[in-house]
């Protein structure tokens, strides 16, 4: 998904507030959570951007599907463990006391039958009383396509472009990206497809009750964020 951009994505994504993310989330963990460990498994956690926030608190891991992606998290990071697998069938093996999955990442698992594999996945990997946190993407009813989008960085040896247009067939949304990238070395084009899944609350929510999570959703405190949904393993 980020083959070639994973290098230029903490540059891309550079105006995401990933302290903000990680208090958030830490607030939730703390008024939900009824496992006594501090435990965390970071599914789809790109370059590891919320790991110096998360580790505050918690012993974080990170999981993600793109060895790019896990090749910048590894070298920013190198006492922490981190895993590649695909969020829809994996096991470590082992459970923690939070899995948490951010930034609509759940999206890229396109359909509803995934969507309650990766569900499954994450559910396993949690202990009793413990949580399984899944920031989601846009609902069928307010995802709009047709658009043209741009983002730009502009830093003294890194210059970005990236423009896409996005579109929707059937529940899939599809933004074809567009990158042109200059650095000292020479101006080089390329692009990606990014395929996210477009779910509506309720299956989200039987998503998580399949999965034997007790669900509450949370609402957005900011615009432009998309709330949270938390799911709690039962103690008994």
């Amino acid at each position: 998904m980020f083959t070639q951009s994973a290098r230029y994505y903490d540059a891309i994504y550079s105006f995401k507030d990933y302290a903000r993310d990680a208090e958030r989330v830490h607030a939730l963990i703390q008024q939900y959570k009824q496992s006594a460990g501090s435990t965390l498994l970071d599914v789809a956690c790109g370059t590891g951007a919320h790991i110096p926030y998360l580790r505050q608190h918690y012993m974080p891991e990170g999981l993600d599907l793109d060895e790019g992606m896990l090749a910048v998290a590894r070298q920013r990071h190198p006492d922490i463990p981190f895993h590649q697998a695909d969020m829809v069938h994996f096991d470590l093996g082992r459970a923690f006391d939070v899995v948490l999955c951010m930034f609509s990442s759940i999206g890229y698992v396109k359909t509803v039958p995934r969507l309650q594999s990766a569900l499954q996945s994450l559910s396993r990997h949690v202990k009793p009383g413990g949580l399984v946190l899944v920031e989601p993407w846009l609902t069928p009813e307010n995802y709009r396509g047709g658009g043209v989008h741009a983002l730009f960085v502009d830093q003294p040896d890194l210059k970005i472009a990236r423009m896409n247009l996005s579109r929707q067939e059937d529940r899939v949304s599809i933004m074809d990206f567009h990158y042109l990238v200059g650095t000292p070395e020479g101006i080089t084009h390329f692009t990606e497809r990014h395929e996210l899944g477009l779910f509506t609350p309720g299956e989200y929510r039987e998503a998580f009750e399949a999965a034997g999570l007790e669900v509450v959703y949370q609402e957005p405190a900011r615009e432009r964020e998309r709330g949270i949904y938390v799911g709690r393993r039962p103690l008994a």
